[in-house]
């Protein structure tokens, strides 16, 4: 007669958990100055998602042609010969998300560093997977590295364009003074989760 039942219901705090997805080209046209200036871009980031959320993890994926999840020292300090794939790092950034980091318990924030090279018949590819990408990211951008010194033919700037969402950004770094003026644009297209 007194009999009552209750289930429990669980708690989500959407501002608890944040998993930061560091993207990098790594074929042989990014050599040690363009790795640094990306390094020091993934620290500001890492330091910012800190200071919001109680628990945050990093994910280090590396491309060229294909793309594998590697340790922070691999990813900064290993290099390939080959070409590059773009699509292959998004890809592989989803297929991350979907099997550990749920879009409704992790606050997504993804960055990619590349110098602008692409083979030209991936180039749809990557866009498609990065508009992917944007659906589950509360912020994912584009960084293009290229030193004032350094040689370059190919440009994946003009292509981005074509994805139009409030939180994807893309931002361009020539020298380590373009680093914080890059970073406050990028957090400038942050969203909240809803």
């Amino acid at each position: 007669d007194d009999l009552r039942y209750s289930r429990v219901k669980p708690d989500i705090k959407h501002h608890s958990n944040a998993v930061i997805f560091c993207i990098m080209d790594t074929s042989g046209s990014m050599d040690m100055t363009k790795k640094y200036l990306a390094r020091s871009f993934y620290f500001l980031l890492y330091r910012f998602v800190l200071t919001r959320y109680q628990n945050v993890e990093v994910v280090f994926i590396s491309h060229h042609t294909e793309a594998k999840e590697v340790t922070e020292e691999e990813f900064f300090h290993r290099g390939e010969s080959c070409g590059t794939k773009i699509s292959s790092g998004y890809k592989k950034a989803l297929e991350i998300i979907e099997s550990r980091y749920h879009p409704t318990l992790w606050n997504i924030y993804a960055f990619h560093c590349s110098d602008g090279d692409n083979f030209d018949d991936d180039n749809k590819e990557a866009i498609r997977q990065a508009e992917e990408l944007v659906k589950v990211a509360n912020l994912f951008g584009y960084g293009e590295i290229k030193p004032f010194s350094a040689y370059s033919w190919s440009s994946m700037m003009e292509l981005y364009k074509q994805i139009q969402a409030d939180n994807f950004v893309t931002i361009q770094i020539h020298e380590k003074q373009d680093l914080w003026p890059a970073f406050r644009a990028f957090l400038s297209k942050e969203r909240e989760r809803q």
